[in-house]
């Protein structure tokens, strides 16, 4: 089984690699090919990685995998197909990052989700119909702007969108666990965002009454109807951060020393509270899940599902208990901070605050390490101690003494030998890292070449936490062992990445560590996988996919060597791992596949697939024939513009366009500024001006006769200027400020029913 996995996880790595060489090579927009090898390319992309998809359904080339490539390569193809979309966008100069493009994206993905009933193109449709949905109302190319009412309605339909998706799922007409979680966490980030007074001053308060009620049901519901022991969590942690939300506005509202003793003594009620309501909340979990499973005596056709169901609700009971705490600790936390902050800062008499932050903080940590478990609450004990972090460490950045900064460092690693949990170990172990980042700050920051101070800190916290993670093994215990390699690892890992954005400190020292970084944590996925160590093969997949995303931004290397490089990798990785599955003995049909019902889907519903895969190529070959048509038969006219240079996210690099008619003609300003109501579709009719440059000389009246040198283009009314849908033309990677700087005029074409699409821009 543990080569199994780490087989599986060779091929995902590979095909994600050659997913993201895909993606990079069409972002950077190579002038090598003309727009007619680019769409057949994209075309084929999507028809080879569902055929491999069906070629491994049907075929067993690679044994004990089939199962599992034939679904990966169809999501790939479905992810193909999105990038083919932004393809044609950036052919035919169409809006960069548009709504429109996640919103057909989505509609496979949603046909296939329907089909295949499988999590990842459940996600997948849920991020595109989202980002479909968030920049319909915030489009990239122009600042939004809304009234509070707007604002908040469009809030109101993200949280409406996720609450149906929720109860779908809660009410079992649809089946997805990540989906049900995120819609569920979704759903209350933007239910807390409409109580924001600061955004909505008039609605802001009354919103409260239905975030709170939301809450309160989501309690009932969880507790009385059906217990569920993560949606319970979650809807604590709603909880928790709408307390803390609601207590920042009043800080920010009655700033006194009054109101911090009142925010000392609410914390106080809180944890207390909370204490004695979730330890009810566990004795009930555990007398809910023993009544269904005493009445499988006297109801012999009970699913074996609900059985199940039952007795991880009773295993989980305790677990509910510590994950509710850790919001408790979470909100004592932050107010308790702020509090006590807020308190000393007002009402200390002495020239020197941060002292007494720092000695109140002190007294608190050594009073926490030193009181024995017996004798306080471990909820209270860590809230304290979290406190006393949080104080000390900005006491000691406002002291900036060295020795002071020592001292609590001391401090801070006997609490972390006092501290017991993975959580609270860990969050101990952050605060050491930034009491080290601190002392490093404070000895070098008079250093004589201070423009490599901030690397040389990296670094240095990069080996610290290195060597800590591999003396961890023959120092402590084995509590404290396995807490400390997980959490050196993690910031080794977190400091390293951050390292490879540092540019060249010697020459090609930039290169170096990039190389280092790949190969060091591609090598740690598979040992870690080896030894069975799963938290550390999690937290090393997780970074190596963060790389691969974070290096789409970075500059030193173009996209399409990007591209190359990646594909190599990538064909390399499925090398290695096909070489290594050729070797491992295999019998039909894994274990895993059968106890979970897994099934290519591609085998149980080939014609629904076919049937989508035509859509998706209809969808391609429409847009550009419709496309080519426009190029070929509309008419050419030449506007004067402005370009500015930003980059698209699947699209590449692109000069956004500002066109001299994007302002209202002369003749209709007034009356679209005054009606706002009116933003939405106009008509405006251009008239060739000086040098053939076409102006906007008034919006078109439905009847009216146009003279022969008129034309009447369509466009998008935003409250402040007009979009055509001709703002953006894409170019090669790194040609942006030459465009900038030469192009001052844009030839566009234009349809009988006045659609645009851009031509070329030129400097006369």
């Amino acid at each position: 089984m543990l080569r199994f996995n780490a087989i599986r996880t060779g091929y995902l790595l590979g095909i994600s690699l050659v997913l993201a060489a895909i993606i990079y090579f069409f972002a950077s927009n190579w002038g090598g090919l003309d727009r007619t090898v680019k769409i057949v390319l994209a075309a084929a992309l999507i028809v080879l990685f569902y055929g491999l998809s069906f070629v491994f359904a049907r075929l067993r080339a690679i044994p004990g995998q089939q199962v599992f490539l034939s679904n990966v390569f169809l999501v790939a193809g479905c992810i193909a197909f999105g990038v083919s979309v932004a393809l044609l966008g950036q052919i035919y100069n169409s809006h960069a990052d548009s709504y429109g493009l996640f919103l057909i994206w989505s509609v496979p993905a949603l046909l296939l989700s329907w089909i295949t009933r499988y999590n990842p193109f459940y996600v997948l449709s849920y991020v595109l119909i989202h980002l479909g949905l968030w920049l319909y109302f915030y489009p990239t190319m122009q600042g939004a702007s809304y009234s509070e009412l707007e604002s908040l309605s469009i809030a109101g339909v993200f949280a409406l969108v996720n609450l149906g998706l929720f109860l779908f799922m809660f009410l079992h007409r649809l089946s997805s666990t990540p989906l049900k979680y995120i819609s569920f966490i979704v759903f209350h980030i933007a239910l807390l965002t409409m109580t924001n007074s600061f955004a909505f001053d008039e609605y802001g308060l009354v919103m409260n009454i239905p975030c709170i009620a939301v809450i309160a049901i989501g309690f009932y519901v969880f507790i009385k109807i059906r217990l569920n022991k993560t949606l319970l969590t979650l809807n604590a942690l709603a909880a928790s951060a709408f307390a803390v939300f609601k207590f920042i506005e009043l800080t920010e509202a009655y700033f006194s020393s009054l109101f911090f003793v009142f925010g000392l003594i609410f914390v106080a009620l809180l944890l207390t509270g909370n204490v004695w309501f979730f330890r009810y909340l566990n004795r009930l979990g555990k007398s809910n899940a023993a009544k269904p499973h005493a009445e499988t005596t006297d109801t012999p056709d009970l699913s074996a599902p609900e059985a199940e169901t039952t007795v991880s609700e009773e295993r989980g009971s305790e677990w509910i208990s510590k994950a509710v705490s850790r919001m408790i600790k979470v909100v004592g936390v932050l107010i308790g901070s702020i509090s006590l902050i807020g308190l000393i800062t007002i009402s200390a008499n002495v020239n020197h605050t941060e002292y007494v932050l720092l000695s109140v903080s002190l007294l608190l940590m050594i009073s926490m390490i030193v009181i024995p478990d017996s004798k306080l609450d471990s909820v209270i004990r860590y809230t304290l101690l979290t406190i006393s972090y949080i104080t000390g460490w900005a006491a000691i950045l406002w002291s900036d003494q060295s020795l002071l900064s020592v001292l609590f460092l001391i401090v801070s690693i006997a609490g972390w030998f006092r501290s017991r949990g993975k959580r609270q170990l860990f969050f101990a172990y952050t605060f050491v890292n930034l009491n080290l980042a601190t002392i490093l700050f404070q000895q070098f920051q008079e250093w004589e070449h201070w423009n490599w101070t901030y690397e040389l800190i990296i670094f240095s916290l990069f080996l610290v936490n290195a060597v800590l993670y591999g003396i961890s093994y023959f120092v402590f215990k084995a509590g404290l062992r396995e807490h400390l390699r997980g959490s050196s690892l993690f910031f080794s890992l977190l400091f390293l990445f951050w390292a490879t954005f540092f540019e060249d400190v010697i020459p090609h020292s930039y290169m170096l560590i990039n190389i280092f970084y790949f190969v060091v944590v591609t090598g740690m996925v598979f040992v870690f996988i080896r030894l069975k160590q799963k938290s550390a093969a999690i937290t090393s997949v997780v970074f190596w996919f963060i790389f691969i995303g974070f290096k789409y931004y970075d500059l030193l290397w173009t996209l399409l060597y990007k591209s190359f490089t990646l594909a190599l990798l990538g064909i390399i990785a499925l090398g290695i791992t096909w070489w290594l599955d050729r070797r491992t003995p295999h019998s039909g049909k894994t274990a895993f596949e059968a106890d979970h019902h897994i099934f290519s889907f591609m085998r149980l519903s080939p014609l629904l697939i076919a049937i989508v895969i035509a859509l998706q190529l209809g969808i391609i070959g429409f847009q550009t024939v419709r496309s080519e048509n426009l190029l070929a038969t509309g008419a050419s006219i030449k506007l004067k513009l402005a370009p500015v240079d930003p980059r698209s996210l699947l699209q590449g690099d692109y000069v956004m366009l500002n066109y001299d008619i994007s302002t209202p003609p002369p003749s209709s300003r007034t009356p679209l500024q005054e009606e706002d109501w009116m933003r939405g579709k106009v008509k405006v009719v251009l008239t060739p001006g000086s040098q053939g440059v076409y102006i906007a000389n008034r919006l078109y009246q439905d009847g009216e006769k146009l003279a022969n040198h008129e034309i009447v283009l369509n466009g998008q009314w935003d409250g402040s200027r007009i979009q055509y849908g001709i703002e953006n033309y894409f170019i090669p990677e790194g040609t942006g400020r030459t465009v900038e700087q030469n192009a001052h005029y844009a030839y566009i074409r234009v349809s009988r029913n006045g659609d645009a699409l851009l031509e070329r821009l030129a400097e006369s």
